[in-house]
């Protein structure tokens, strides 16, 4: 109605305009805007006021009737008030508070009982862990058994329980979002049962103690809650969140309250999100995400206090260094030193990491085993991790039957562990025997728990299980940074000295640094900084720790990508890679050298033969129409579901049973026809305004397949013959494209354009491909697919 109102004001304004003189001010297509508009204001309040003139009574009518029909039904039905009230509230709350702030507030609530659970749940696994280990004290073979078969056992059922309900739930989450962030849609990656896998999974695989994190998949969970309610916002308010706008806004948000309510730190969570998932952020979502880390958080934390956890809202780790001078400028050397060593650290790991699984892969003997038999690799792994960390074998030197929780409490302590290498009493220190051996003093422990830690994390995180490695790269951070501490403290056992005042080294503040340094390194990340600040309470080392972090990421990104980077090159996901900092002479390359340029295109003279050929020998999405051949001048390009609806539409059965009806008719013969109530066949195109990637496969819900279509003969009757006479001579009539919707502006490059200003185009607005031209000609085509083979290439040259 509004769109027939509009046409007909147009076409009474454009009368109006052409009865009177030309006017001042004429614009495209012979449209009058400023009569238009004018009129179309009187056009409406004429109506208005005429249709409350005519239509008062009939609406006071239908009211009446509304309301007798309102108390009839609630004569019937003593439910009908409830839900009466119920459908006055919802539309109270759409028209006051919004969709937006609905979701987010039930999102925010959602994920803080999720990761709250979650850590009871996790807590508990591992109390029983230790429980059953202090329980057998009386037979350390005993003591061996059940420390080793708890943590196998629990990875095994996550394992399996993964690979049975969902495998997409495996790892840690964030290459995928990456890659659904872009636009390229993953199947089966934000459902309900990934969600049950990734959840159960990762509460088992975090109980059992291996060297794991949670921030990376709950980034994930977030993600597929974020999926899951909105389809319930959707059934709830209508279909405005199933747009694909909508869903990517709120899937950004999701992200940012994934890291936010993990860590109680909806800043740095937030901040950290967009940097490890997007390339170019809208920053209309900026606001979600804060709004949803933030109210995400203050639950998680409130939770904590309701369970008697905590007695006030408090920082996960808190700490407690001195304000008026916790660092001396003398001290900022240090500090930068052990950030370039962090930066080489995180390379090392994600070098390490990447080169496991390809050694994997690269053994074909091994790599065939595996895939039989999936739980043989995590057993396996479990059992070597554990039995290292065993505390009264080799765990007794590694501070091995600490939880990465106690292992940050104490690594973040203000005291100093040692002073010139003796170790002295630290009982103030939970845990404190962890750390001190009669025969091994603070710096072999810590050195055994770096190295050993390094490896572990590298590989367990390969394991087949929901997993990150966010965690116990932050905790060998921390580890390295009070490593540093302590060594300072030994060179300086009096302090800094400055205005004849002693102000003793405090090693936790370095443990502080290296922790956002390393982990910053491994994700290529700034934020890692505004996180811990967020996660120790304190704001005092800012300075070190931004020194740190940038020059940590400097060195690694020179190095080797980020570990997320890595992760999507070993799974291949469609996802354009990020160029290589400091080598932009290897990207020294023009869209004609990559370029293909043997097109797939139809003319504006195809006929359906041409059209059926190039649907059954190509899947490409899109497919480019042309002038003529001989011209090649570029005049948009055509879906490839638009072309399928027109080549059913000629075959389809409606004009085939047309075709039998007119020969029966010129033989003056009556037989029974079937009925055309029975086509299935849309006489229209469908129309899509979705894009999708060209690499997936081209789906219609409401048309039949191309092959469906082509055998629509043997559909219409058992015992009929298809008319292959009358089918050739469709095939070789001229498209009519009246009835086809055609994007008349594709994207399109030049031959010249560079690798770095395409690279840039497609990140920003999430192409799949373009089309490249020459003073108008189509010349070639360049996809993703070819611009990630050539910046990986690149990478790896450079590498």
């Amino acid at each position: 109605e509004v769109e027939a109102t509009v046409v007909s004001v147009e076409a009474s304004a454009t009368d109006a305009g052409q009865q009177h003189h030309e006017p001042k001010e004429q614009r495209m297509y012979g449209r009058y805007t400023q009569e238009l508009g004018v009129y179309a204001k009187e056009e409406a309040a004429r109506l208005r006021d005429g249709g409350v003139r005519d239509g008062g009574g009939l609406r006071r009518n239908t009211s009446v009737r509304s309301r007798a029909a309102d108390l009839l039904e609630y004569e019937k039905d003593p439910c009908a008030k409830c839900q009466m009230c119920a459908s006055r509230c919802q539309k109270f709350l759409i028209s006051r508070v919004g969709e937006d702030w609905i979701f987010l507030i039930l999102l925010g609530l959602l994920m803080a009982l999720v990761s709250w659970v979650m850590d009871y749940a996790i807590a508990f696994c591992q109390e029983a862990q230790k429980w059953m280990y202090g329980g057998l004290d009386s037979n350390m073979l005993l003591q061996y058994i059940a420390w080793v078969t708890y943590p196998v056992v629990l990875i095994t059922f996550s394992a399996g329980f993964t690979q049975i309900l969902a495998p997409q739930a495996v790892g840690s989450g964030i290459p995928e979002m990456k890659t659904i962030l872009r636009g390229v849609v993953l199947k089966e990656y934000l459902t309900f049962k990934t969600f049950v896998a990734k959840v159960i999974g990762l509460t088992c695989a975090l109980g059992s103690g291996m060297p794991l994190g949670k921030e990376g998949p709950f980034v994930h969970v977030a993600s597929l809650c974020a999926a899951l309610l909105s389809k319930f916002m959707a059934a709830l308010f209508g279909g405005t969140y199933m747009n694909e706008l909508r869903n990517t806004e709120m899937l950004s948000a999701a992200c940012a309250v994934g890291v936010g309510c993990c860590f109680a730190a909806p800043i740095g969570g937030v901040l950290f999100s967009i940097e490890v998932t997007s390339t170019f952020f809208a920053v209309r979502n900026y606001w979600r995400g804060f709004f949803a880390a933030t109210f995400s958080a203050f639950i998680f934390r409130v939770l904590a206090v309701w369970n008697q956890e905590e007695e006030t809202i408090t920082a996960l780790f808190k700490t407690r260094f001195r304000l008026d001078f916790p660092f001396d400028l003398q001290e900022l050397p240090a500090f930068a030193i052990l950030g370039i060593a962090c930066g080489f650290g995180g390379a090392l790991f994600v070098y390490l990491n990447r080169l496991i699984v390809e050694c994997m892969r690269k053994q074909k003997t091994i790599n065939k085993f595996l895939l039989r038999k999936r739980l043989v690799y995590p057993a396996l792994v479990t059992l070597l991790v554990s039995t290292l960390t065993f505390p009264p074998g080799f765990g007794q030197f590694m501070a091995g039957q600490l939880t990465q929780h106690e292992s940050l409490v104490a690594l973040f302590d203000n005291r100093t562990w040692c002073r010139q290498g003796v170790a002295e009493e630290f009982d103030y220190i939970s845990h404190s025997h962890a750390w001190k051996h009669p025969q091994v003093n603070v710096f072999i422990t810590l050195i055994l728990f770096i190295i050993m830690k390094f490896w572990m994390s590298a590989v367990a995180t390969t394991m087949p299980v929901p997993c990150g490695a966010f965690m116990p790269v932050f905790l060998i951070g921390a580890a390295f940074g009070r490593l540093v501490g302590e060594i300072m403290a030994a060179m300086f056992p009096d302090g800094i000295h400055a205005d004849g005042s002693v102000y003793p080294i405090v090693p936790g503040g370095y443990a502080v640094v290296g922790a956002a340094a390393l982990s910053g390194a491994v994700t290529h990340t700034v934020s890692t900084a505004v996180i811990v600040f967020e996660l120790t309470g304190q704001i005092s080392h800012i300075l070190p720790v931004m020194i740190a972090v940038i020059l940590a990421n400097a060195v690694a990104q020179s190095l080797q990508p980020s570990l997320y980077d890595s992760i999507i090159r070993i799974k291949k996901l469609p996802y354009l890679p990020e160029l290589g900092m400091g080598h932009h002479e290897k990207y020294n390359i023009r869209v004609e050298d990559i370029m293909v340029r043997d097109v797939r295109f139809i003319t504006l003279t195809s006929s359906y033969r041409d059209l059926q050929e190039v649907l059954l020998t190509g899947q490409l999405k899109t497919l480019a129409l042309v002038e003529s051949r001989d011209s090649m001048i570029l005049l948009g390009s055509i879906e490839r579901s638009q072309l399928q609806s027109l080549l059913s539409h000629q075959l389809g059965r409606q004009r085939r049973l047309e075709h039998l009806r007119q020969l029966a008719q010129d033989n003056g013969t009556h037989d029974h026809l079937p009925s055309l109530a029975t086509d299935s066949t849309p006489s229209s195109p469908c129309i899509s305004t979705e894009e999708s990637s060209s690499f997936s496969p081209a789906v219609s819900n409401v048309q039949l397949p191309l092959k469906s279509a082509l055998k629509t003969v043997s559909a219409i009757s058992d015992t009929e013959t298809p008319n292959t006479e009358w089918e050739e001579q469709q095939l070789d009539m001229p498209v009519d494209f009246k009835n086809c919707k055609i994007d008349p502006a594709p994207f399109q490059l030049v031959e010249r354009t560079s690798l770095h200003k395409t690279h840039t185009i497609f990140s920003l607005l999430g192409l799949d491909h373009a089309y490249v031209t020459s003073t108008g000609r189509l010349v070639g085509v360049v996809s993703l697919k070819e611009v990630r083979m050539c910046i990986d290439l690149a990478v790896v040259s450079a590498y």
